[in-house]
C-alpha cells in the first residue's frame, strides 16, 4: 500500500473552519485512502468534521498530510488543490 506524506500550507484568512472542514471531508467521502493531518504534534483523522475543527488552524498554520490506501496519490493531489484553491474562499 502506498503512503504519502506531503506538507502544506493553509492560505485562506480563515483558517480550518467549518467550511473548509465540510470541503475536506466531503472531498474524501471519494476516497478509499486513511487520511490524517498533523498540526502541533496533534494527529487527527481527516474525514472527521470535528477533529479537523479541533485542530484550530489558522492562516500560515503548516499541516502534514498522510494519506495511506490504493488511490493515495489522487487523493492528496486532490487535498493540495483544495488547499492551494483556499477551499474557493
Amino acid at each position: 500500500m502506498k503512503k504519502i506524506i506531503r506538507k502544506v500550507r493553509v492560505k485562506n484568512a480563515l483558517g480550518l473552519h467549518a467550511r473548509p472542514a465540510t470541503v475536506i471531508v466531503k472531498l474524501l467521502q471519494g476516497s478509499k485512502s486513511s487520511v490524517f493531518f498533523t498540526y502541533k504534534k496533534e494527529t487527527i483523522n481527516a474525514r472527521s468534521i470535528m477533529s479537523v475543527l479541533m485542530l484550530a488552524a489558522t492562516k500560515h498554520s503548516l499541516i502534514t498530510i498522510t494519506v495511506e490506501g490504493e488511490d493515495a496519490k489522487e487523493t492528496m493531489n486532490k487535498l493540495i488543490e483544495i488547499f492551494e484553491m483556499k477551499f474557493g474562499e
